[in-house]
């Protein structure tokens, strides 16, 4: 693990602090629980979540139009997730190019959506 990971008790312990965003990078069915992948028991996304497909960060010209789509305070603590890390992690690296102190749940919903932790539809 990384300086730039957020293990599950962390995250789960911080789910009330109002210093940390947490992002969920995931498609709009992924996030609404909708329609998400056959392996995961529970669907939806974690609870307080703000939905930001990575899609629409990848289409960011520069750091001040992705400052402009999240809309945080710059050096703001964001912990970003999707379902297995991949998509959350490029996020990670666009949050932080733009100022932000971003850090990836690695485990992402692929790893909550099997514990008995809330979840939100």
């Amino acid at each position: 693990m990384s300086e730039r990971d957020v293990e599950l008790d962390e995250l789960a312990g911080r789910l009330d602090d109002p210093r940390l965003t947490i992002v969920d990078v995931r498609t709009p069915p992924e996030y609404d629980g909708s329609r998400g992948h056959d392996c995961d028991p529970r669907q939806g996304h974690i609870p307080g979540a703000r939905h930001l497909d990575v899609r629409s960060l990848l289409g960011c010209a520069d750091a001040a139009e992705v400052r402009e789509l999240v809309a945080l305070a710059e050096g703001a603590e964001v912990v970003a997730y999707c379902h297995s890390g991949s998509r959350s992690a490029m996020a990670v690296e666009i949050l932080r190019a733009a100022g932000y102190d971003a850090r990836n749940y690695r485990g992402s919903w692929h790893e909550w959506s099997r514990t008995d932790l809330a979840i939100e539809p």
